[in-house]
């Protein structure tokens, strides 16, 4: 009878434990955490609604270091590999144009305007020497065909940077690039629900996975930024076991409830929160 109950709680044990390694976090000291918790972040800069200033443009950049606020931002490579900063994969919605941002070099992309102002798509090189250590950084490293060259051209320019920087990715396998090859550099994990995951035409499985960030096991993101609202069990489990917990995109101040850092934008919060 002994014998039956001790294998018994081995097996709950296990069935216990095999969910908890499976999305525990990575470890982080308070120290590292320290510049990053209780921040309001101006998501891709300090950018207007009316579009006068645009996003991830290095007006908003200067706007929101100026101000004080942290920063979260977007990098991709150009058709050269250069790392600019932008958003979408393509640039129909910023700059009017029906090419993929990799499908043009640097020099043609600077040809182009942002929201039909003067501003231009920026070098990350150029937005880091704006911001100079203003404010804690966030770096979205965006999914697209060479995405190593990304994380390795990102870090290199981040090695010279003096500040406070950490970096996100919806994509989990370019968190995991940095958790082996930068561990020092507090990393984090995007995601939304699955139905956001299902737009963008991803498969059944994959958009489940990513929506309930089950691949921890191979990134170990020491904060997860998830979508504004309901969270899944599985990201709850994650935060409880230690993982900062981050929201985007905000428009109210009381979506700091919560949370360790918020990503804003439309709207002036406080510069902290904690």
């Amino acid at each position: 009878m002994n014998k039956k109950i001790g294998k018994l709680l081995i097996g709950l044990g296990a069935a216990v434990a095999a969910p908890l390694y499976l999305l525990a976090p990575g470890s982080a000291t308070r120290r590292q955490r320290a510049p990053f918790r209780g921040v309001n972040y101006a998501h891709r800069g300090l950018h207007s609604r009316d579009r006068s200033v645009p996003e991830n443009s290095l007006a908003a950049f200067r706007l929101a270091a100026r101000a004080g606020y942290g920063i979260e931002l977007d990098v991709q490579l150009s058709k050269d590999g250069q790392v600019v900063v932008f958003h979408d994969a393509d640039l129909r919605r910023v700059c009017g144009v029906d090419r993929r941002v990799d499908e043009l070099t640097l020099s043609e992309l600077r040809e182009l305007r942002l929201c039909g102002t003067e501003e231009s798509i920026p070098l990350f090189s150029e937005v880091l020497g704006a911001i100079r250590g203003a404010g804690p950084l966030i770096v979205e490293l965006k999914t697209g065909r060479h995405n190593r060259e990304l994380c390795e051209k990102t870090y290199r320019l981040l090695e010279d940077y003096r500040g406070d920087v950490c970096i996100e990715s919806f994509n989990p396998f370019i968190v995991a690039w940095f958790r082996f090859h930068a561990p020092d550099l507090i990393r984090g994990q995007l995601a939304a629900p699955y139905r956001e995951f299902r737009k963008d035409k991803l498969p059944v499985i994959r958009a489940f996975m990513l929506s309930r960030t089950l691949y921890n096991i191979l990134a170990r993101p020491q904060f997860i930024a998830y979508q504004i609202g309901p969270r899944p069990l599985t990201v709850r489990l994650t935060e409880l076991l230690g993982a900062m917990r981050f929201g985007w995109t905000s428009h109210e101040p009381r979506n700091e409830k919560g949370r360790d850092g918020v990503i804003f934008e439309y709207y002036k919060p406080k510069l902290k929160f904690k």
